[in-house]
């Protein structure tokens, strides 16, 4: 049986591990990867 609470936790692990990846990237490649998404954005 699947919870609320459960997927919950889940979802936080999965944001706290994409932060801690994001930590890794040099903020250059932050802000590219910010640029690009941003650029694909105002395509839509």
């Amino acid at each position: 049986m699947f919870t609320i609470e459960m997927a919950y936790a889940r979802m936080r692990e999965m944001q706290d591990q994409a932060n801690r990846a994001r930590v890794h990237l040099p903020a250059i490649e932050q802000r590219r990867a910010a640029k690009k998404h941003a650029a694909r954005a105002k395509k839509r």
